[in-house]
């Protein structure tokens, strides 16, 4: 797989995959553009700017349980079962919130969403790395998940006229907004269908014919897209097949053998984690308390591309000046120019602001979408799945919870209390100090794993064992696999 070049086929994977994050984009800009149509009793839900900030919160935490459950799942019984059961949940969810009647329903909607975003999390970018070659695995990953944002400018102006009191029912256009969500997903799910299972997982636990057959069919079918043969496999590796592999020994491996590469996912997915759920989840609530904005939409959508023209400038240089480089320089640079922001935010209007967030975040969001790949690159094959779930959890748990509570008591404190904007710099300095934090653990912590194949960067828990196999695992004879 990664000898392969890039083709029409490695293109079907993406959109089938990558999709997902423009879901994760539409919900969450949704949530934020239209926390002011959620407000009013009559129309919406009669929820408070401190319900808004909860509403994030909720969400982030079905993300965190969803990540953890469904990807030990995943390492368990495949990436394409799994990819397919949380695109469904999360359509359900999706569905179930646009016939919201009250608080505590939407609340528990909102965390089924998140529950089935966050298994798709740790599906996607298992299946993405283990299908994509070792040469475009750095820029194809940041820009996926980078795409984030597609779906965020895209959540943003479709509020614009649901919000339009003059173009339909404010009773009404919220909950057309979250029905619209669950189409999109319909559509992904058609092409998701024909994206195959990953041959990495099944030769590990002993479907070894099914992984075969299915790498003779893509290669034939890059073959015949590119028109060139493609050259033979220069790695080998040789592993003893296990179906099941048990929990404890999956995280001895991550604490023990890899406790450097622990901190660091760690200390990523804190930082952007923080930076982005505080700051995002509550800026249409910013913009309208303290700037009198009544559309926040064409502000948010703004702010959203330059996300995504940043992880797309960007990414590929994670793979030629380097993942340590990179993710050190985007942590770093989005940190201290967020501090400076919260310095001087009583000297912003709107505009500014969103121009200055959009410079800001042109950066963070490479350095955000890149803690995924290296969370999904630089453990073994086995674990990938629940590691990528285990920091995601962890990580947006203290970042991503704490966030959206902590912005939008400051909101609301500050507008109950007649304060300024200035009253929400204490949110800025602790994402800024988080993400300097992240930057200078990856400078003295961080893997150069560019252009390195994933076995080669941390060799599978199965490869040449040949130590009895351990109490309820389910031992097959050593196999090499090319």
């Amino acid at each position: 797989m990664d000898r392969l070049p890039w083709s029409r086929w490695h293109w079907m994977v993406v959109v089938g995959l990558g999709t997902v994050w423009i879901l994760d984009g539409l919900e969450v800009t949704i949530v934020g553009s239209m926390s002011a149509a959620l407000q009013p009793e009559d129309t919406g839900l009669g929820l408070s700017s401190f319900d808004v900030g909860l509403a994030g919160a909720v969400y982030v935490a079905g993300a965190c349980i969803g990540a953890l459950f469904f990807g030990q799942l995943t390492d368990r019984f495949g990436r394409k079962k799994l990819f397919l059961i949380t695109l469904g949940v999360y359509t359900v969810a999706t569905v179930l919130t646009a016939f919201s009647m009250n608080p505590t329903w939407y609340f528990a909607c909102r965390f089924l969403t998140g529950a089935g975003i966050g298994g798709e999390y740790a599906a996607i970018n298992s299946a993405i790395d283990e299908l994509i070659p070792k040469k475009y695995r750095g820029r194809v990953d940041v820009a996926i998940n980078g795409s984030f944002w597609v779906g965020a400018a895209g959540g943003a102006l479709l509020t614009i006229p649901l919000l339009d009191p003059t173009v339909i029912d404010q009773a009404w256009g919220w909950r057309l907004a979250f029905g619209l969500g669950a189409v999109l997903a319909i559509g992904i799910l058609v092409v998701r269908r024909h994206v195959p299972e990953s041959p990495r997982w099944l030769f590990i636990h002993g479907r070894e014919d099914e992984g075969e057959q299915i790498v003779r069919d893509i290669e034939g079918q890059v073959s015949e897209d590119t028109g060139a043969p493609l050259h033979d496999v220069d790695e080998t590796i040789t592993i003893r097949q296990r179906k099941t592999i048990s929990l404890a020994l999956i995280a001895r491996t991550v604490f023990t053998q890899y406790p450097k590469r622990t901190v660091l996912c760690l200390s990523l997915f804190i930082g952007q984690a923080f930076l982005y759920n505080a700051f995002f989840f509550t800026y249409g609530d910013t913009l309208g308390e303290f700037m009198g904005v009544t559309q926040v939409g064409y502000y948010i959508a703004v702010f959203a591309l330059s996300n995504f023209v940043g992880a797309l400038v960007l990414g590929p240089l994670f793979d030629t000046i380097g993942r340590v480089r990179m993710l050190t320089g985007t942590y770093v640079i989005s940190g201290v120019l967020l501090a400076i922001t919260g310095l001087t935010l009583d000297s912003y209007t709107a505009v500014t602001l969103t121009l200055m967030g959009c410079i800001i975040f042109f950066f963070a969001s490479a350095g955000a979408s890149a803690a995924y790949l290296t969370a999904s690159e630089v453990f073994p094959m086995e674990t990938r799945a629940l590691c990528i779930a285990f920091f995601y959890a962890i990580g947006t748990a203290a970042g991503g919870i704490a966030g959206p509570l902590l912005f939008g008591k400051l909101i609301e404190d500050a507008t109950t209390g007649g304060e300024g904007i200035s009253a929400i710099a204490l949110g800025y300095y602790i994402g800024a100090a988080l993400m300097v934090a992240g930057g200078l653990v990856a400078a003295f912590l961080g893997v150069k794993a560019e252009g390195r194949s994933l076995e080669s960067i941390a060799q599978p828990l199965t490869a040449e064992d040949d130590a009895p196999p351990a109490a309820g695992e389910d031992d097959r004879s050593a196999q090499p696999v090319h």
